[in-house]
């Protein structure tokens, strides 16, 4: 395994996965202030600066996922000028950044020629997969991802009362369902699903 550290196209693959984080975590930051909390920036988040997203237990498994993870953007939803709505849209953000980067890399792809072996060949491509990737995770319905805090916003309250107690048991939820083949199976059937619908 330690072998492929020194792979150019694993540091490749490595330094997407950390640039498409930083525009991920960078796009709730954003999305936050532009609706009237200003929480993100006055904590040093509106910005693509990776030093100010990326954290080391995330670095750490990257190298050994690699997907990893960033610090969450802080976000106040009592400043939202309509706080269901700002809260939403800022929550789903960052997996629409990522479909956002993952479309911008398949129209490249598909609009310059590049030869076997090209590296922009490679880097355009593993733009448009690590994209698609964390756009698919970042919506599973399962704490802390984003697609668990859109659904909580639709439960009705008792329900979702009931659903914030998975928040404790989320990380290890997801632990256990990628070790199982079936889904890993799965997840890889709606990436290519979402590749062939470009």
């Amino acid at each position: 395994m330690f072998s492929q550290w020194s792979s150019p196209l694993f540091i490749l693959q490595i330094l997407i996965v950390l640039l498409s984080l930083v525009v991920h975590e960078f796009s709730h930051a954003l999305a936050a202030d532009l609706q009237g909390d200003k929480t993100a920036r006055y904590n040093g988040r509106l910005t693509l600066n990776p030093l100010a997203h990326l954290e080391l237990v995330g670095l750490i498994m990257i190298l050994f996922a690699p997907i990893g993870w960033a610090r969450p953007v802080p976000i106040n939803p009592n400043n939202f000028r309509n706080r269901r709505v700002g809260y939403v849209l800022t929550v789903a953000a960052g997996p629409i950044s990522n479909l956002v980067l993952a479309v911008i890399a398949f129209f490249v792809l598909r609009t310059f020629y590049f030869g076997a072996g090209n590296i922009l060949l490679s880097v355009f491509s593993l733009l448009l997969e690590v994209n698609i990737s964390l756009f698919i995770f970042n919506l599973i319905p399962i704490p802390p991802l984003d697609g668990s805090r859109i659904l909580r916003e639709f439960l009705p309250y008792r329900q979702a009362v009931s659903y914030s107690k998975l928040d404790a048991y989320g990380p290890f939820i997801l632990l256990f369902l990628f070790i199982i083949p079936q889904f890993n199976d799965l997840f890889r059937a709606l990436i290519d699903w979402v590749l062939t619908l470009l």
